[in-house]
């Protein structure tokens, strides 16, 4: 008598701890990474249609504090001054490997008249949810992944991915490819030598002049 009844007992804490912490009934992650878009703004003042005398250096220095790179986008907003200096902050962007992009964020505050916006627009991608051991792994009766399932992943592709956009909407790729491009792995691949020979390990040649 006392056995059967100290099996639901024994049974009954188990069963509600595995009903606690993150639940995901289906194959896919409920961790998944978030994209986050920044805006950083320097206003330059003008001098006609070009930057004030010294405004490029000061243009430079805020580059070079801000570290831009890959996945980084900058552009101008004059607003309705008329007055777009493009070339020089183009020159300036050029230095860092990027290219002025055509429109320009949606930034706090009106530009004044005299001045131009140069705006850096910087993503990241992160999973904040991660890790997360709110949901012990055994026993489980609601047919669940454990609460950290798919957070080493993600957080990874997270860290990795050079462009963080891309996660949002992808790369639309070119519109047209070149045959001999795409065909030169294949070709490289096909011409190799069996794996006991080396594979397709680059070999090296001699250009002359060595010892015999």
């Amino acid at each position: 008598m006392y056995k059967h009844i100290a099996l639901p007992l024994l049974l009954a804490p188990a069963m509600l701890l595995s009903g606690c912490g993150t639940y995901n009934g289906g194959l896919e992650s409920l961790h998944q990474p978030v994209v986050q878009r920044t805006d950083y703004a320097l206003d330059l003042a003008t001098s006609g249609a070009a930057l004030a005398p010294g405004e490029s250096e000061r243009l430079g220095g805020w580059l070079r504090a801000m570290r831009p790179g890959y996945g980084d986008r900058i552009s101008v907003d004059d607003g309705e001054n008329g007055s777009t200096a493009r070339e020089q902050v183009a020159a300036e962007a050029n230095r860092f490997g990027l290219m002025l992009s055509e429109n320009a964020p949606v930034t706090a505050g009106t530009i004044t008249p005299g001045t131009v916006r140069v705006v850096v627009t910087r993503m990241s991608a992160n999973v904040p949810s991660c890790p997360d051991f709110s949901r012990i792994s055994q026993p489980d009766y609601q047919a669940s992944t454990t609460s950290n399932f798919g957070c080493a992943t993600n957080k990874n592709l997270a860290a990795m991915i050079a462009n963080p956009a891309d996660l949002v909407r992808g790369e639309p790729g070119l519109g047209t490819s070149d045959p001999v491009q795409i065909t030169k792995s294949i070709k490289a691949l096909r011409e190799a030598a069996p794996s006991g020979g080396g594979g397709t390990a680059v070999k090296s040649e001699s250009t002359g002049g060595g010892k015999k």
